[in-house]
């Protein structure tokens, strides 16, 4: 069973940074697309970032030059580095994986396994 655990998240000011994680300890993701997804309060679940299990990345415009999604297959392990933060990036991110997932656009219908997200609250 495929269990996927983001962390990293919390309260950051406008302009600042923060890394977020999601493991899968001692399950194999070298074939899955991971993504990033993220649902700010009274909005629906958006795209944010994705990463075929080759290294190709695919970023929303919203968030392109400031945020890196990166993978480490050895750790069963993808990240994303968030800088610039802006009080609209503010919401709960998920994390998902799927075969075959990242497949040129962030489209949750790619993700069969998702993870219980981690808050981000950009403010000052």
């Amino acid at each position: 069973q495929l269990h996927l655990v983001e962390s990293g998240g919390g309260l950051v000011q406008p302009g600042g940074s923060l890394r977020l994680s999601c493991a899968a300890p001692g399950y194999g993701l070298d074939y899955h697309g991971l993504g990033w997804f993220r649902q700010a309060a009274g909005k629906e679940r958006e795209g944010v970032s994705c990463i075929t299990s080759g290294g190709t990345t695919v970023y929303v415009d919203s968030v392109k030059g400031r945020f890196t999604i990166s993978r480490d297959n050895a750790k069963d392990t993808v990240y994303l580095q968030m800088n610039a933060l802006k009080p609209e990036d503010t919401g709960v991110y998920y994390c998902a994986a799927g075969i075959g997932g990242c497949d040129g656009a962030v489209s949750a219908p790619e993700y069969n396994h998702w993870g219980k997200g981690t808050l981000v609250t950009v403010s000052s």
